[in-house]
């Protein structure tokens, strides 16, 4: 499904209003990759915002906190739902509020804010009874179940899980009808009732599995490697565990690889297989800190539950110092007459505060343009202060190059985040340096991943010849780094692509301002990189003709390039002669 969208997408024959659409149903089905499931939410929000339609606006936030929580990130995951609550409200959409405190509660349910998911469930549970939606309310009922079933009120828990399996089997919705199945033999699993929960558990994985829904598995994976090991049965646990680790760790399910390494510790410790069980801990521990920190959760947890009652505080406090103000005001004009010498004396200290703060005022003004300059290109900061909005404009020309890391999945896994960030630094920060040296502009990072166009936001003829310049100093310089690397630091290979061609360039958002650039330039470019070499400069045809008689370029033949089919490509050489 999501494969067939992208054609309609890259064919761009769409107006706003049907663009909407597919970009919703895009981030919905795109579930192998969650990383461009959230770049079709972002522009699904961009979009919304600039149309003002607040039910897409809704659908945006709510398919990027979808998508955030998978990939761990809660406090954002929970931020996203909140937006789309406001916006569901908005667009008085009582389906998407309902549907936006359901996955509100989903999301304290896993930060372990019990108090505060059982709210937002009973608010998701009134207002949905009281639509049509009813896979909302089973969803909504089969979640509060799943929190009542940690809370261990299991007959509370099955209960609302006998009317979310009704609703489901009514409907004839198969992914909810798996997790129902699923959650009630967890609950048969915690009541000791081995034989149900392993029927159950049975029963959902084989429906998941024909969903690939890889997420619910993981998690009912390791109940099963419970069961078998209550029974004695430490071969058969150890295999659930391990196919539940390995799921996780294919989809990326940062929640899930800790709980399958925390299993796996648990059952090799059993064994008396000390210095396993610590490795796998070791992973548990690594995981868990890198989907959430705990303190910051807490905050968010408690930010948001007490937001109503701080409002109506703030407006308490706001009359209270009004009444306050009116009386100072009152006595000062009552006794003014006699304090004329200590008024004056007042005012020339008010004058001199007030030039020592347009000092200060002037000082902040001038960083506050530095912090812009080192986001937006000189000429896109100019237009976003005079106007408060930057137009998107289309570039003819430009050329596009996107660098990434060879095995840096890899390394993330092993690497401390602390050591994975310096390592990413070190090289971005160099890149960055060879950007401003050919005048290229940088546009913007993603994960391991540089993204840098040149030929804008001033056209020129030689952006094709800077880039490739910029591309042969970046290559040399991760080499470089990897032959002489002292102090062993983790180094890495890159891949390297690159495209020229027609772009739109703009500002996507109102805050923390992003520049980007669009269009089938962009997109072929990334192919070039997917379909690079380790240390190898790989470009489009576009490209070539552009630079053919300075650059000693290997012709590779056509390719073929996923959703593109064939393509001609080449692999940069060197330069024909020394430029000056």
């Amino acid at each position: 499904m999501a494969d067939s969208l992208v054609k309609i997408y890259q064919e761009g024959n769409l107006d706003n209003s049907e663009k909407l659409e597919l970009l919703r149903n895009l981030s919905f089905n795109e579930v192998n990759n969650l990383k461009l499931s959230l770049k079709y939410a972002e522009e699904l929000i961009a979009l919304s915002k600039l149309e003002k339609n607040y039910l897409y606006l809704h659908r945006g936030y709510f398919q990027k906190g979808n998508k955030l929580r998978l990939l761990g990130d809660l406090n954002k995951s929970l931020d996203a739902f909140f937006k789309s609550e406001e916006a569901a409200t908005k667009a008085k959409y009582n389906i998407g509020q309902g549907t936006a405190y359901s996955s509100i509660a989903d999301v304290y349910s896993v930060m372990g804010n019990s108090k505060n998911a059982q709210i937002y469930y009973d608010k998701a549970i009134k207002l949905l009874r009281k639509t049509d939606n009813s896979i909302g309310l089973a969803s909504a009922l089969l979640n509060a179940g799943d929190e009542y079933s940690k809370n261990k009120k299991y007959d509370l828990a099955l209960r609302y899980f006998k009317e979310s399996g009704e609703i489901f089997k009514k409907a004839d919705y198969l992914s909810g009808t798996a997790y129902n199945l699923g959650n009630i033999g967890m609950v048969y699993a915690e009541q000791g009732k081995d034989v149900l929960a392993k029927n159950y558990i049975s029963q959902s994985i084989k429906i998941l599995e024909e969903l690939k829904d890889y997420y619910a598995i993981s998690d009912y994976l390791t109940y099963m490697s419970d069961i078998y090991l209550k029974q004695n049965d430490w071969t058969t646990a150890l295999n659930y565990a391990q196919r539940s680790l390995e799921l996780a760790q294919r989809y990326g399910l940062k929640d899930q690889i800790s709980n399958s390494n925390l299993k796996l510790s648990e059952l090799y410790q059993k064994a008396g297989n000390t210095a396993e069980s610590f490795k796998y801990y070791k992973n548990h521990i690594a995981y868990r800190d890198s989907v959430t920190n705990l303190k910051s959760v807490q905050q968010m947890a408690d930010l948001r539950t007490d937001y109503e009652v701080s409002q109506k505080q703030s407006e308490v406090d706001l009359l209270n110092q009004g009444k306050k103000n009116r009386q100072i005001m009152a006595i000062s004009s009552a006794v003014s007459a006699a304090l004329v010498f200590l008024l004056a004396f007042g005012m020339y200290r008010r004058y001199k505060f007030i030039k020592k703060t347009n000092v200060i005022i002037e000082e902040e003004k001038n960083r506050s343009d530095h912090l812009l300059l080192n986001i937006l290109p000189e000429e896109t900061a100019h237009e976003l202060k005079q106007n408060g909005k930057v137009l998107a404009k289309k570039f003819e020309s430009v050329t596009v190059l996107f660098t990434d890391f060879e095995g840096f999945t890899y390394y993330a896994e092993k690497l401390s985040p602390e050591k994975l960030v310096e390592s990413v630094d070190y090289y971005f920060s160099k890149f960055d340096e060879i950007m401003a040296k050919y005048d290229l502009e940088k546009i913007k990072t993603v994960g391991d991943c540089y993204m840098c166009a040149g030929g804008l936001p001033f056209p020129t003829d030689d952006h094709a010849f800077k880039m490739i310049h910029a591309a042969f100093e970046i290559a040399q310089f991760v080499r470089d780094s990897k032959n002489n690397n002292p102090l062993n630091h983790t180094r890495f290979e890159i891949r390297i692509g690159i495209n020229s061609g027609p772009v739109v360039a703009g500002v996507v958002g109102t805050k923390k301002f992003a520049y980007d650039i669009w269009g089938d330039t962009v997109n072929i470019a990334s192919r070039m990189e997917t379909n690079s070499e380790p240390g190898k400069i790989n470009i489009s045809q576009n490209t070539y003709e552009l630079i053919k008689e300075t650059i000693n370029c290997e012709y590779r033949g056509e390719i073929e390039v996923k959703n593109r089919g064939m393509m001609k490509m080449y692999f940069v050489n060197s330069p024909k002669y020394k430029t000056v």
